[in-house]
């Protein structure tokens, strides 16, 4: 809207050609001849002189292209978006069109999953429709060709299968190329949402291929978490989904087993399954452009061989399983792959295992990690071999510039920590401590750290392990505890040479 301004003075009078912005709004001070004056007719005098008109622009934005006024909304969360339709009759159905459909319910914001877990059943699934029927009201206006984004973020179950399975078929229709599922979090009532083989025109069943997975093909992200989801569509879409590039399976309770080889998943770069409780296998070979793979739960076949790239392995014990990373997982790991890591995380904790029978890893072949740059080790810090492990690690790492220690701690075992032999390490930089705790056994391991990393630049203490927002009280004061005596007892021993960092 742009409106003339007669008979003013110049508020800028030390301006005579410029571009003034004041209070956000543009204001253009233009020196027109007579004849452009006599076009116009809109002109002022001052002084008597030379003519004058101003000009404000109020609202250039609305006059650019719908294009980018929809690509500056994408930018926006999709309430911000929808609240533009209040500011004129050229904005009202602009937001309809954003390829960015995020529907965050902020429950990992604050104390709202708390306070969601306390409602009664009737209560959560009255909210639930709540949402529902928000995501099903925009999904059917939404006017954009294209969909870049589409996330579903709440507790939902089985009970809202039709309307769900409505998303992804107009998410598809779209092309889209993220799909995010994320339908719980311990909070289920029904049943977890089943990902519908009608979606990728396949009967149910491993031998029942379709031909309905053309609005699929620009999928490049797809995340599911708690949803459960067959092997054979998991396979169908890495098969089908020329450009998938990261996949992330989490709280799947029907997945047994998964396979990605081959030429038909040449795109996928990221893999992570996590907390799949029926899972027994996973199988992944000649994936040439896999560099990142993620996998946490209990004990699984694993077998990895010829991903060139892969460079990350992320294997982590689930609460309700135990996994020996170390005499059973790591070696399924060929001595290639192990050898080419640049980025390691284990869980080395020995759970159900007694003190005496787990045995110090000197006794056990260990590949050497030659190109091994991140450790992050998650350890029982007062298990009696723990600091054995950690020098072993440690002496097969000898390039290992990165160490972070993930402290856990068991209440009902106080065994006295065995002493580790000397290692120095030339080239460990930096160490991070997470989940420290005011006992002997965690200050035993930052000074073992301390003594044998040579050319230690920077520690790091950080007593939070669970940044959950429902802690126990108990917790809280054991962390607070845990920062001061780091800083009492720990930061005195620091040469001047180390940065000290305590959060």
């Amino acid at each position: 809207m742009i409106r003339q301004i007669h008979n003013m003075e110049n508020p800028f009078p030390d301006v005579t050609k410029e571009t003034v912005q004041d209070k956000g709004q543009l204001i253009y001070y233009y020196d027109y001849t007579e004849e452009e004056d006599a076009k116009r007719r809109k002109t002022t005098t001052k002084g008597g002189g030379k003519k004058h008109n101003w000009m404000i622009s109020i609202d250039r934005i609305s006059r650019l292209p719908d294009e980018i006024l929809v690509s500056i909304l994408s930018l926006l969360s999709l309430k911000e978006a929808a609240i533009t339709s209040l500011l004129s009759k050229r904005w009202q159905h602009l937001w309809a069109s954003t390829d960015t459909l995020d529907f965050d319910s902020k429950l990992d914001v604050g104390n709202n999953v708390r306070f969601f877990r306390r409602l009664t059943p009737e209560l959560r699934h009255k909210k639930s429709l709540r949402y529902v029927d928000w995501v099903s009201r925009v999904m059917e206006q939404h006017k954009g060709p294209n969909m870049k984004r589409f996330r579903a973020c709440f507790y939902l179950d089985r009970r809202f299968t039709t309307s769900i399975d409505r998303w992804i078929q107009i998410a598809k229709t779209k092309g889209v190329e993220i799909l995010e599922l994320e339908l719980g979090d311990g909070v289920i009532d029904k049943g977890h949402y089943a990902f519908p083989y009608k979606v990728l025109g396949l009967e149910k069943g491993p031998n029942c291929f379709g031909h309905n997975i053309i609005g699929f093909k620009s999928l490049k992200v797809v995340n599911f978490k708690h949803v459960d989801v067959a092997e054979e569509i998991l396979e169908y879409l890495l098969s089908n989904c020329p450009g998938l590039e990261q996949l992330t399976v989490y709280a799947s309770s029907n997945l047994a087993s998964l396979r990605v080889v081959g030429s038909s998943s040449a795109a996928l770069k990221y893999l992570a399954i996590k907390h799949c409780c029926c899972l027994e296998s996973i199988q992944i070979r000649e994936v040439a452009n896999l560099v990142s793979f993620t996998y946490h739960g209990g004990s699984v076949r694993l077998l990895l061989s010829d991903v060139p790239l892969l460079t990350e392995v992320y294997i982590e014990e689930a609460d309700w399983g135990t996994v020996d990373s170390i005499r059973v997982v790591l070696p399924q790991l060929s001595c290639c792959i192990l050898s080419q890591l640049e980025i390691l995380m284990l869980d080395i904790t020995p759970m159900t295992l007694d003190d005496d029978d787990f045995g110090p890893l000197q006794n056990h072949a260990f590949p050497i990690l030659a190109n091994l740059k991140h450790l992050e080790l998650i350890v029982e810090a007062d298990y009696c071999w723990s600091l054995h492990h950690l020098s072993s690690f440690m002496k097969v790492s000898p390039y290992l510039q990165r160490l972070v220690l993930k402290m856990k701690f068991v209440t009902w075992r106080r065994p006295k920590i065995k002493t580790a032999a000397k290692c120095p390490h030339p080239y460990l930089r930096v160490v991070e401590i997470v989940g420290y705790r005011g006992r002997a056994c965690a200050a035993k391991h930052v000074m073992y750290l301390m003594k044998n990393a040579v050319s230690l630049e920077k520690i790091v203490i950080d007593p939070v392990l669970n940044h959950s927002t429902d802690k126990r009280v108990e917790e809280v004061k054991e962390e607070v505890f845990a920062k001061y005596h780091a800083m009492q007892h720990i930061k005195n021993k620091v040469p001047s040479t180390i940065e000290f960092v305590c959060i």
